[in-house]
């Protein structure tokens, strides 16, 4: 890689970085305005699940479509036109006066939900096996952090400057001078340009999309646990996106200056627990191909036990609460980037796009359900009930799944690295 090449590398993180900071912003900043909304459509929790499941659904259906065009064509391109399409649709969102065009237009925000596979695998032609952890770490940071933006957008800022309308206005604005960030500052790499067999290579073989390599990434024992994790292990953040504001709210008690202050500081803990799971997977996986599987093991398994106990805690105990929220919030996150570097472990470069989107799909065809099976059972017992339920038995179930991926990694791994050095061989 040349210097220019590796300079311009990190100016691609710091956009995509913005790109994942605004729009999961712009994504989540509806979990903290359920009540305002609620309250202006006379709405109740299964009507609310079903706004966040239509955008959910819309993305699920439109993974493998991304996935396939990000194989295909130009990455830096569709990524442009997807900044834009969030833009549009937030507009949308706002303009809309009725519930019916609200849950319409908002089920449209789902479009561009589904288009971070090419970023991803932009990413991985950009940076080797080796730092890809570290680097999907950081980019999610942005989640959380974004999370904390929209928090204090919806609870602060949007009161003061005329209502939830106002706000999105501004993330939907954003999202058109992102666009044009990326499609004037992001240079498109080769498909495979980061894998170590090529690492000494001034020029290299474009890699075009296969159907038969396509194929392959059903064969291949280790992403069919990632695809049930992946199932599984979204139920709990969608829960958590969209009911745990309201939960704190109107089953804790919290005011907003309460729900802030409490909320804030365990986002920035779990917005590091996402650099710090990157960082260990990395560091476990140059020692063994199991490592990134291993870190995630632990994460999910202790995210649910602190989870569990933060919500049967008291609601007088609000330290004991905060506490246990910081703990889960440690842990969490420690799963999600090397999820996504083990998908690209195991796949050759030209089909990384359709094997991430696969994942996204088969994860959300479960998840984009999460919302409405939430708000049945929050209108049939309780908030604590329905969140309890979910994230702990999902958690579990992920834990399961990891185990599974132990024993089938190292064979996998090992395939795709003979690949690469067969290819290198014959260039």
């Amino acid at each position: 890689m040349s210097k220019e090449q590796a300079r311009n590398r990190w100016v691609v993180v710091v956009i995509f970085f913005f790109f994942m900071l605004l729009h999961q912003t712009d994504k989540l900043m509806i979990g903290s305005l359920q009540v305002q909304i609620s309250e202006d459509f006379k709405i109740d929790n299964t009507q609310w699940g079903l706004v966040n499941s239509g955008a959910l659904i819309v993305a699920t259906v439109l993974y493998p479509i991304w996935g396939y065009l990000y194989d295909r064509y130009s990455r830096t391109k569709l990524l442009a036109f997807a900044s834009l399409v969030w833009g549009s649709t937030t507009w949308l969102n706002a303009i809309v006066k009725s519930f019916g065009g609200f849950l319409v237009t908002r089920a449209s925000t789902g479009i561009d939900d589904s288009s971070y596979p090419g970023l991803y695998t932009l990413i991985a032609d950009y940076f080797g096996p080796n730092l890809r952890g570290k680097i999907y770490g950081v980019l999610q940071l942005a989640q959380p952090i974004g999370y904390l933006v929209g928090m204090i957008l919806a609870l602060m800022v949007a009161p003061a400057i005329g209502g939830w309308r106002s706000v999105f206005y501004i993330t939907g604005s954003l999202g058109l001078v992102i666009a044009v960030l990326i499609y004037f500052f992001v240079k498109e790499m080769p498909r495979g340009k980061a894998e170590p067999e090529f690492e000494n290579m001034a020029e290299m073989q474009t890699f075009k999309f296969s159907w038969a390599e396509a194929k392959e990434i059903f064969k291949k024992k280790t992403m069919w646990f990632v695809f049930l994790q992946g199932f599984a292990g979204v139920f709990p953040w969608n829960v958590i996106t969209f009911f745990f504001f309201a939960y704190l709210e109107k089953e804790r008690g919290y005011d907003a200056n309460g729900i802030l202050f409490t909320m804030a500081p365990v986002i920035l803990i779990l917005a590091s627990g996402y650099f710090v799971g990157g960082a260990l997977g990395d560091f476990a996986f140059k020692r063994t191909n199991k490592g990134r599987i291993i870190v995630s093991c632990v994460g999910v398994l202790m995210g649910a036990l602190f989870m569990y106990l933060a919500i049967t805690t008291p609601i007088e105990a609000k330290n004991q609460f905060f506490i246990f929220m910081c703990l889960t919030a440690i842990f969490m996150p420690l799963s999600s980037a090397n999820v996504i570097a083990t998908v690209y472990d195991i796949t050759v470069p030209e089909v990384r796009s359709t094997a991430q989107a696969s994942e996204y799909f088969i994860e959300n065809a479960g998840a984009a359900f999460a919302p409405i099976i939430t708000g049945i059972i929050a209108d049939a017992y309780d908030l604590k009930t329905a969140i309890l339920l979910i994230c702990t038995v999902a958690w579990v179930l992920c834990f399961f799944f990891y185990l599974g991926a132990i024993f089938t990694i190292d064979k996998d791994t090992k395939h795709l690295r003979d690949q690469m050095a067969d290819r290198a061989k014959s260039m």
